[in-house]
C-alpha cells in the first residue's frame, strides 16, 4: 500500500467528522457508478476506496487534491490535510507529448504557409521603383581646353561590370559576402556569424548579403530601420531579385550604389577619389582597401584625417586574407606580398567657389538656369558642361587689372570682359579677385553708363542707313533737341564741322547727337539691342534721357560691350554672348549646343567703314594709349559726367575686349564714409546685432573717379596689357578695307578749306599737340541730366557742359547694394 501523504488524525469509531469541502461535491476521479450507483456505502467500503485513491494518487498528474478535503489512509477522507496540498499536482498541466508534437506541426505549417503567401505576394522591384538619388551623378564643368573647372554634386562615375577588374570584384565579395557567386541572395550562415561576431565584439562581416544590400540601397520600399518586418521583406526581395537578375547585374548595381567615403558613391568615383585613376586601372591591393571601407566609410574618413590608420589597416588585412581564402591561387600571396594598404592621393575637399573659378562656375550655372537646367539638376544629372573660359586668359585679365589699380583706393573698381567675335564665346573676364570674399561679378552684373563708348552703335545705325563717312557733322554747340538738355562738347572746336571719321576719333558729342536725330532713336536702339545690349534698359534710357542716349546715358555691362563691338570685328554679324559651348547628359547625349547661326545686324560694308572710323580712335584720337605694336586695333573711349564711369572698348579681328572703371563710396546712414572690405561695403559693424544684410551698416554710393581717370588712361592701359598677353602667338589678321559706301549727308556745312598745310589724319601725334581740326586730344565727357526731370543746368554758371561741379544739388544719390541688385 502506498505511503500516505498526510498524518492520521483523531478518530471516532462511531462517528466520522466530515472533511472540509469545496463548494462543489468532491470527486477524486470520474468513475462509473455501476448498478450500485447511489447506494449508501459502509465504512469499510469507503476506506477501501480511499486506499484505491491513494494508489491512484501516485500516478502522474492524478492528485487527489481536486476536492480540497483530507486524504485517505486508514482514517479515510476525514483525516486532516497538511498545508501545501498534493506535491505531484503540477504535472497535470503538462500535455501529452503527442499533443505537443501535433501542436508544433500545426504551428509550423501555419507559419510556413504564411511565409509562402507573403513571399508569393511580394512584388519584384522594377526600374520604376529605383530610389530617388540612387543614380544621382554629379556634373563636371570643363574649360575651353576640356580641363576640369569644377565638379558639382554627388561624386559618382557609373561603370559597367566589365570595367571592374576581377580582383576588385573579388575583394568586395571577400569583404562583404564570400558566398555571393553561389548563394540564393541570402545567407543563413552569415546571419548566424553576424550574431556571434556582434555578441563577441569582433564583427568583421555583416549578415546582409550583397544582394540584400543592393536591394536595400537601390529600390524603394526597403527602409534602413532595424526591424524584423523590414528584414523579412528584404530577404524576400533579395531572393526574388537573385532569380530575376544575373549575378553580374546585381554586383554592377551594388558597386555603382555603395558609398566608399570622401564623398564618393560607387567604385568609379572611389577609384578617382582615393587613387586618382580610373576603375580599370585599380590593383588588387587598391581594390582590397576600397572593399574594406564599405563597412563604415565615414568613420574611416574621420580616423584617417586624424592620422589614425589602425582601423584602416585592420580592415585591409582582413580583406586580403579573405581574398586568399576565396582564391588561393590568385590571391594567396597577397598577405605576405602587400601587408600594408596602398598609398592614397591626398584628400582635398576642394571648394570650387573660391578664387576666379567661383565667378566662372556661377556664370555657367546662371546660363544653365536660363536654359532650364537648375542647380539641383546639375548636382544630380551627371551633365558634362563645356564652358568657353580660358584659364590663361582669366589669369591675364586679373593680372592686368591688378597691375594698373595697385595702390589706388579700394573704392575704385575695374572690370573686364573678352569675347570671341566669331562665335560669341566669353573667353575671359574680370569680376573680382576671389568669389569667396566678394561674390558680386562686376563683368556680368555691374550696369554702368556706357558714356561715349556707346557712340559706335549710333555710327553703325548711320552707316547702315546709307550715309557715308564723308558726311560732315557739327562741332559747335549747344545742340538743342526735343526733351533733352542742351548738348555741347567738352572742349573748344576750331572748325565748325568735321567728317564722321574725325568726329569719331575725337568723340564729338554734338556730331553724334545730330547723327542720332537723323537716323532716329528707334534705329539706334534696334542696332544696339541686336548687338546684345539689353533692349529694356535702352528703351528706359530713351524715355528718361531722350537724345542723351546717343552719347551714352544707357547702362551696359562689360560683357555686353565686348560682345556688342563684335558686330564691327565680325563683318556686321553678331553671335549671342554665352559661356557654354555644349551640354551632354549622363548618357552622353547632347542636351544643347551653342548657337551657331549669327544675327545680321549691319551690312558688311557698314561694318568695314565703322572699323575705319574706330581705327582712327586708336591711331590718332582719344584711344592712342591702347595701340598694339604688332597688329591693327580699333575701339572707342568713353568717360561719363564728372568721370563717374570710364571705358575703353576695343578689338582685333580675333578678340573684342571691354574695360570699365567706376568708384563706389561706402556710407552709413549718418553719412560717415567707411572703407570697403574685399570690394564690398560692410553690412555688419563689429559684434552689433543691429545690422543685417537687409539693414546694412553701410551702402554703396557712386562718386566720381577723380582727376586722371578717363577712358584713355587707366582703362586703355588695362586693355593694352591684357591684349598683349591674349594676342601672344596669335596670327596677325587685318581688318577689311574701307568700303566707302553710302551717300554724304552733311548735317553741317562743309568748312571752307584754308591755304594751310594739312597733316595725315592717321599719323601718330604728341598728346600735347592740336589734334587735326577740332582742338586738344582730351577725352570726351557727356551730360546725362534731363532738364525736364532734374531741373536743368543753369546757363550762366560759366562752366563748359560736362565739366566742373555736378549741377545736381546735394550728395550723390544712393545706389542699390551690389549684392542685392541682381
Amino acid at each position: 500500500m502506498s505511503a500516505q501523504p498526510y498524518e492520521p488524525g483523531p478518530r471516532n469509531p462511531g462517528h466520522r467528522e466530515p472533511a472540509p469541502r469545496d463548494p462543489a461535491p468532491r470527486e477524486v476521479a470520474p468513475r462509473n457508478p455501476g448498478p450500485r450507483g447511489q447506494a449508501p456505502r459502509s465504512e469499510p467500503e469507503t476506506r477501501s476506496r480511499a486506499n484505491q485513491e491513494t494508489m491512484v494518487s501516485d500516478a502522474p498528474r492524478r492528485a487527489r487534491g481536486r476536492g480540497g478535503g483530507g486524504g485517505g489512509g486508514p482514517e479515510g477522507p476525514a483525516g486532516p490535510r497538511k498545508p501545501g496540498g498534493d506535491k505531484p499536482g503540477w504535472r497535470r498541466f503538462i500535455p501529452n507529448w503527442k499533443i505537443v508534437m501535433a501542436g508544433f506541426a500545426v504551428l509550423a505549417a501555419g507559419l510556413f504557409g504564411m511565409i509562402a503567401v507573403a513571399y508569393a505576394n511580394m512584388p519584384v522591384p522594377t526600374q520604376d521603383q529605383v530610389q530617388d538619388g540612387v543614380d544621382d551623378q554629379g556634373s563636371v564643368i570643363y574649360d575651353e581646353n576640356k580641363k576640369v573647372l569644377a565638379r558639382l554634386g554627388v561624386k559618382r562615375i557609373p561603370v559597367t561590370y566589365d570595367q571592374v577588374p576581377r580582383a576588385v570584384q573579388d575583394a568586395v565579395i571577400a569583404a562583404e559576402n564570400s558566398s555571393f557567386r553561389d548563394d540564393s541572395g541570402i545567407s543563413f550562415s552569415g546571419m548566424m556569424r553576424s550574431l556571434w561576431s556582434t555578441a563577441s565584439g569582433q564583427q568583421v562581416q555583416g549578415a546582409s548579403t550583397i544582394t540584400q544590400q543592393m536591394a536595400r540601397g537601390y529600390y524603394d520600399g526597403l527602409s534602413q530601420e532595424r526591424t524584423v518586418q523590414r528584414k523579412i521583406k528584404e530577404i524576400f526581395v533579395a531572393v526574388k531579385l537573385n532569380k530575376q537578375l544575373s549575378k553580374e547585374k546585381i554586383l554592377e548595381q551594388y558597386l555603382n550604389t555603395i558609398y566608399f567615403g570622401r564623398g564618393a558613391y560607387g567604385i568609379g568615383a572611389a577609384a578617382d577619389a582615393f587613387f586618382g585613376r580610373k576603375v580599370e586601372k585599380l590593383t588588387p591591393e587598391q581594390g582590397a582597401y576600397l572593399a574594406g571601407r564599405i563597412q563604415n566609410p565615414d568613420a574611416f574618413d574621420r580616423a584617417e584625417l586624424a592620422g589614425k590608420m589602425g582601423d584602416t589597416e585592420f580592415r585591409y588585412n582582413y580583406v586580403i586574407k579573405q581574398m586568399a581564402q576565396l582564391d588561393a591561387t590568385a590571391y594567396g600571396s597577397l598577405p605576405a606580398k602587400s601587408p600594408k594598404s596602398p598609398k592614397r592621393v591626398k584628400y582635398q575637399t576642394k571648394d570650387y567657389f573660391k578664387g576666379l573659378a567661383g565667378y566662372e562656375v556661377e556664370a555657367v550655372l546662371n546660363e544653365l538656369k536660363a536654359r532650364g537646367i537648375s542647380r539641383e539638376d546639375v548636382e544630380k544629372g551627371g551633365y558634362k558642361i563645356y564652358s568657353t573660359f580660358n584659364k590663361e586668359l582669366m589669369q591675364a585679365a586679373k593680372a592686368a587689372v591688378n597691375k594698373h589699380t595697385a595702390g589706388l583706393p579700394g573704392e575704385i573698381n575695374a572690370t573686364l570682359a573678352a569675347v570671341d567675335p566669331t562665335n560669341g564665346r566669353v573667353r575671359a573676364f574680370y569680376g573680382g579677385d576671389d568669389y569667396e570674399k566678394d561674390a558680386w561679378n562686376d563683368a556680368f552684373l555691374s550696369q554702368k553708363q556706357a558714356a561715349s563708348a556707346f557712340k559706335p552703335y549710333v555710327l553703325a545705325a548711320w552707316l547702315d542707313a546709307g550715309y557715308s563717312l564723308k558726311s560732315y557733322v557739327p562741332t559747335k554747340g549747344p545742340v538743342k533737341l526735343p526733351g533733352t538738355t542742351d548738348i555741347n562738347n567738352d572742349h573748344a572746336m576750331k572748325a565748325s564741322a568735321v567728317d564722321v571719321i574725325s568726329a569719331t576719333a575725337q568723340s564729338v558729342n554734338t556730331a553724334y547727337a545730330k547723327m542720332g536725330e537723323k537716323v532716329g532713336l528707334e534705329k539706334v536702339i534696334d542696332i544696339a539691342s541686336k548687338a546684345g545690349l539689353d533692349e529694356d534698359r535702352l528703351k528706359d534710357a530713351q524715355s528718361r534721357h531722350h537724345y542723351l542716349i546717343t552719347i551714352g546715358s544707357s547702362q551696359v555691362t562689360a560683357v555686353e560691350q565686348a560682345g556688342g563691338y563684335s558686330i564691327f570685328a565680325n563683318g556686321g554679324k553678331h553671335y549671342p554672348n554665352h559661356v557654354i559651348i555644349q551640354v551632354r547628359d549622363k548618357k552622353n547625349q547632347v542636351v544643347f549646343n551653342e548657337k551657331k547661326t549669327p544675327v545680321r545686324v549691319i551690312s558688311p560694308d557698314a561694318a568695314a567703314d565703322a572699323v575705319t572710323a574706330l581705327e582712327a580712335v586708336v591711331k590718332q584720337g582719344t584711344g592712342r594709349n591702347a595701340a598694339l605694336y604688332d597688329r591693327p586695333v580699333a575701339g572707342k573711349t568713353g568717360t561719363n559726367n564728372e568721370n563717374k564711369e570710364a571705358w575703353f572698348v576695343g578689338f582685333t579681328p580675333q578678340l573684342s575686349t571691354a574695360v570699365g572703371m567706376f568708384r563706389q563710396e561706402c556710407r552709413t546712414k549718418a553719412g560717415k564714409v567707411v572703407q570697403p572690405v574685399h570690394d564690398t561695403c560692410p553690412w555688419a559693424r563689429g559684434k552689433s546685432k543691429k545690422y543685417t544684410p537687409a539693414n546694412p551698416y553701410s551702402k554703396p554710393y557712386e562718386v566720381p573717379l577723380g582727376s586722371g581717370f578717363q577712358g584713355a588712361t587707366y582703362p586703355a592701359a588695362i586693355w593694352k596689357t591684357f591684349m598683349i598677353e591674349a594676342m601672344k602667338g596669335q596670327k596677325v589678321e587685318q581688318f577689311p578695307p574701307r568700303a566707302d559706301t553710302g551717300i554724304a549727308e552733311n548735317l553741317a556745312p562743309k568748312p571752307i578749306p584754308t591755304p594751310t598745310a594739312t597733316t595725315d589724319p592717321f599719323a601718330e601725334q604728341d598728346p600735347n599737340e592740336i589734334c587735326g581740326e577740332i582742338g586738344p586730344c582730351d577725352e570726351d565727357q557727356i551730360v546725362t541730366i534731363d532738364p525736364n526731370e532734374n531741373g536743368g543746368i543753369p546757363q550762366d554758371d560759366g562752366t563748359v557742359m560736362g565739366r566742373g561741379q555736378d549741377p545736381r544739388s546735394g550728395a550723390p544719390a544712393s545706389m542699390p547694394s551690389r549684392r542685392e541688385n541682381q
